[in-house]
């Protein structure tokens, strides 16, 4: 497999961070909770060839969902999200970008009644040009926000590492639903993969996929659950950390922190685990190896 495309920047991203919403899809299996990863087309100019969660930027058309469309109100979503001061049009344009961006990019409709021949539809009308929210209430079918758990949210800082580009990314924890395979479109993404968070961790120091820091830190943490019920009762216990990594170099390599490192100008940590990474190896790090990424048994 093809190596991802990676070259640490060091130049000053001027742009402010676009909002954008990523949601970890998880379903249980013998094992432990699995997450739905894929991976992105290698020419893609963001993180081409890694695997990731599904999602992207808010479109436009994300923040004018009538609210009498919505299954709960702005102000409990906003609570959720921790963030009091977005507005109405943000709070719902997030979670509304999260479940569209799930369907585009792997499947899966996030919304009960969604049968094979609703999701057609959906599917047909949305390439065509109309906006996913109108077509799901044209078919009947409800926007389910409350699908969507709240998890952490990331800013990429203005010396933006892996990326010429600045996110504002709310990661969303959501429970595959039943009934519904999830594929990908072999445009955007090349592979599906579901996979026990340790054993991605365990693949990505093999060398057998490419992750990028936000994906084998949220990896790492999710790693140490025993079940879907246990991650979702987790992430309803406490607001969504807010991570800003911070980037510098040390002896010729680009390190980055994240909040309980002692370079970072957070004290509290976000998650179990390492509290920074080092590009090295043409691969992000870890102190420690990969025992540092797994749990302890």
């Amino acid at each position: 497999m093809p190596r991802m495309a990676i070259e640490i920047n060091s130049d000053e991203v001027h742009t402010p961070p676009a909002p954008s919403a990523t949601v970890m899809v998880l379903r249980d299996s013998a094992r432990g909770p699995e997450v739905l990863m894929m991976r992105r087309h290698g020419n893609s100019a963001v993180l081409g060839g890694a695997h990731v969660f599904p999602g992207g930027k808010l479109d436009p058309q994300d923040r004018t969902v009538a609210v009498g469309q919505l299954d709960q109100t702005p102000r409990r979503l906003r609570v959720a999200l921790g963030e009091p001061d977005l507005d109405d049009a943000m709070v719902v344009g997030l979670h509304l970008a999260a479940l569209r961006e799930t369907f585009e990019e792997c499947g899966l409709l996030l919304a009960d009644g969604a049968d094979q021949e609703a999701m057609r539809e959906v599917a047909a009308r949305t390439r065509s040009g109309e906006p996913f929210a109108p077509t799901l209430a044209a078919l009947g079918l409800p926007l389910q926000t409350a699908r969507l758990v709240p998890w952490s949210r990331w800013i990429t800082p203005r010396v933006a590492s892996v990326t010429r580009s600045r996110f504002d990314t709310r990661f969303f924890l959501a429970e595959a639903p039943a009934g519904q395979e999830a594929c990908h479109d072999d445009h955007e993404a090349t592979e599906t993969l579901w996979v026990l968070p340790a054993e991605g961790l365990r693949q990505y120091w093999a060398g057998a996929i490419d992750l990028a820091p936000p994906q084998i830190l949220s990896l790492r943490h999710l790693a140490g659950f025993g079940s879907v019920a246990a991650v979702m009762a987790a992430a309803r216990s406490r607001p969504p950390p807010l991570v800003e990594p911070e980037a510098f170099d040390l002896d010729g390599e680009r390190v980055i922190c994240y909040p309980g490192d002692p370079r970072h100008s957070v004290a509290q940590p976000a998650w179990p685990g390492p509290t920074r990474l080092t590009w090295r190896n043409r691969r992000f790090e870890p102190q420690g190896g990969l025992a540092a990424l797994l749990p302890p048994p």
